[in-house]
This record gives structure tokens, sequence and C-alpha cells, in this order.
């Protein structure tokens, strides 16, 4: 069984790219979407049986470290990803003190993404 994401990026071009390589290489499915930082909050209110959070951190209101910060309660078997453009040690670090499990670069790491991903299957 797929696991079930939000998926919390304001790019439409990098959502219809990365959807589908979710489900082809991580079987993974996106049951919601989030372009906001509300969005996200009520995304993970309406959907509690989501299993991974990806987070970009630059939303088009809000910041994926507050979005963070509104999941750090979850359960066991949840589990947040930052994918960001900006993954310098600064972001690294703040992110991971607010919650994040990992983090990545969009433009390097999307192999290495995709197989933590995997593990949580």
């Amino acid at each position: 069984m797929a696991l079930k994401a939000i998926l919390i990026e304001d790019s439409k071009t990098i959502r219809d790219n990365l959807i589908p390589a979710l489900s082809e290489l991580a079987d993974v499915a996106v049951i919601a979407v989030a372009e906001t930082e509300d969005e996200a909050i009520q995304a993970f209110n309406e959907r509690p049986d989501w299993d991974l959070a990806i987070v970009d951190l630059f939303l088009r209101q809000g910041t994926g470290l507050t979005v963070l910060r509104n999941c750090q309660d979850r359960q066991s078997h949840q589990h947040a990803i930052v994918l960001t453009n900006y993954p310098n040690p600064e972001i690294r670090s703040r992110c991971m003190a607010v919650g994040a499990d990992a983090v990545y670069d969009k433009s390097k790491d999307l192999e290495a993404f995709f197989e933590q991903c995997l593990r949580y299957r």
C-alpha cells in the first residue's frame, strides 16, 4: 500500500513533476496539496491519515518552518521531509529543530529523497 503524502509546495511546475515521480519511484500517493501555510495546516486537519509531509520552505503565504511546527506532535508513523532549494547548514539546523526528519536539496538530492521515502514503507 502506498504511503499517503501531503505535498506542501507552491510551484505548480514542481508539483506537476514531483507527484508522478513520487508515485512511480517511491510508491507515494499524494492525498492533499497545499500552496500556503494555512492550506497545509488545513490539510493536516482534514487528512489525519497522512504518512508523509513533503514541505517546501518558501510558500506563497507563510513558511515551511511554521508548517513543521504545526505537525511536531504527529504520530510515530508520520514523517516530515523538507525539500528545498536552500539547504544550507543554518536552514538544515532550523528545520531539524522544529521537527523535520530530513532535509533535501530539490536540485541535487532527489535520488536520496526518493530513497528516504522508500525507507518509510
